[in-house]
């Protein structure tokens, strides 16, 4: 939702249906979602809420029923437009984070230096931001930019940085894919019909949410080129992975021509991945840096 959206579109509708006038038949409030799917310590009423309404009347009604069930308090906006607002640039501000270290993940590729290395390294100042690379997904960070960049180009401003770290990130999912192929390349093993497994689907570690996971983009880049992959995932729903992209879960693990880890789920740390590999020098993509890195034939 970008700011502006309650009061220009969403009330304008319901005046037109209801017949009612604003802020004088009804009143509106917005409180932005700050839900982190899979985190059980950041839950509802453990996250400070924004509240906001249409009036200061209607804001401290708003303000004091959210009050009786946050245990971490509340911040009540000044306008239902500033708590549009908080929320977009909390997404914004993250998906940018990630995208400057993906980018230094594809510039350290070109340079055969290890990006975790790297971030381990610079981590030990004390005001470095730990931020990972990867893919981003979800109903959240990978939307919420958009919003606040359409806004922004109604009102005659383009918004450079964060369009272009909405690219980078959502460039990920081909550079993995791509990676993965100079990897068979470079093992000398046939990129046609090799037989990949894909370790994760959902778009964050430990929970099942699919939403806008890229990693479906890296399932259908491969199969495009012809490889045999298979996708494991014991958090994802199997029967929602089916009815919204096709795609069979498998139960049963194989040996593969190589192995990618997308998703960090804890449960992937105890996997026995030398009994997954066809060969000795099967590959072992993690995306995620979660194994050993001496078991690894690469990370992002």
């Amino acid at each position: 939702m970008y700011p502006g959206c309650t009061e220009e579109d969403c009330v304008p509708i319901l005046e037109n249906i209801s017949g009612l006038i604003y802020n004088t038949d009804f009143f509106v409030g917005y409180s932005p979602e700050r839900i982190n799917p899979g985190d059980t310590m950041h839950t509802l009423t453990n996250i400070v809420k924004v509240t906001s309404g249409s009036t200061s009347e209607a804001a401290d009604y708003i303000d004091h029923l959210y009050g009786t069930i946050i245990k971490a308090g509340t911040h009540k906006a000044s306008s239902i437009k500033v708590a549009e607002a908080s929320k977009a640039i909390e997404n914004a501000q993250r998906d940018i984070n990630i995208s400057f270290v993906n980018e230094l993940a594809l510039i350290f590729d070109k340079m055969h230096v290890d990006t975790y290395e790297v971030l381990a390294a610079a981590a030990t100042k004390w005001n470095f931001l730990p931020f990972k690379p990867g893919l981003v997904g979800g109903h959240c960070i990978g939307v919420d930019p958009y919003y606040l960049a359409h806004k922004a180009t109604q009102l005659g401003h383009t918004p450079q940085v964060i369009l272009s770290g909405r690219n980078v990130n959502d460039a990920m999912s081909g550079f993995i894919a791509n990676k993965l192929i100079r990897l068979l390349t470079q093992f000398n093993k046939p990129v046609k019909a090799a037989k990949v497994l894909l370790l994760g689907v959902t778009f964050k570690e430990n929970c099942p949410d699919i939403r806008n996971s890229k990693v479906f983009d890296i399932y259908h880049f491969l199969k495009g080129q012809e490889m045999d992959v298979a996708v494991f995932d014991p958090f994802a729903d199997a029967l929602e992975v089916k009815e919204q992209h096709g795609i069979e879960l498998v139960t049963s693990l194989e040996k593969y021509d190589a192995i990618v880890i997308t998703v960090a789920h804890d449960f992937f740390t105890s996997l026995d991945y030398a009994n997954l590999k066809k060969e000795a020098d099967a590959i072992i993509f993690d995306t995620k840096a979660i194994l050993d890195k001496k078991i690894v034939t690469a990370r992002l």
